[in-house]
């Protein structure tokens, strides 16, 4: 596969960002975990009414939910700052055609180009 150099003025912002988003995730992350109201280690011992369980599973749920999401950001944004390290960032992973630049602006962790999405939407819609 081809490697493609960006200039630095471009990547070094972008890394920089990523970086940020990285952290700014984990923290968030780290933070849902202690609302986690599954956290309490007294919760399993507790009496409490079937109302306050159903409550307790519900607000879980939603963040384990988040957390499954950030986890997906994340590896997202570590791919794309192994990318940009190796020199393959903006190059799609399917065909290895160059990601449209204006793309990558607006989708920095972009894995794929605008054609090899749409193909893969449409499949997965079509199951």
């Amino acid at each position: 596969m081809k490697k493609i150099k960006f200039p630095g003025k471009v990547l070094q912002p972008l890394t920089a960002f990523l970086k940020k988003e990285e952290k700014k995730l984990e923290e968030h992350k780290k933070e849902l975990a202690k609302q986690d109201p599954f956290i309490n280690v007294d919760r399993v011992n507790d009496n409490a009414a079937s109302d306050t369980d159903a409550a307790e599973e519900s607000g879980h749920e939603r963040i384990h939910a988040l957390k499954r999401e950030i986890d997906k950001t994340l590896v997202f944004i570590r791919k794309t700052l192994t990318k940009i390290k190796i020199g393959k960032y903006g190059l799609c992973e399917h065909c290895g055609q160059l990601i449209d630049t204006d793309r990558l602006a607006v989708n920095p962790t972009a894995q794929l180009c605008i054609d090899c999405e749409r193909k893969k939407e449409r499949l997965s819609t079509s199951r």
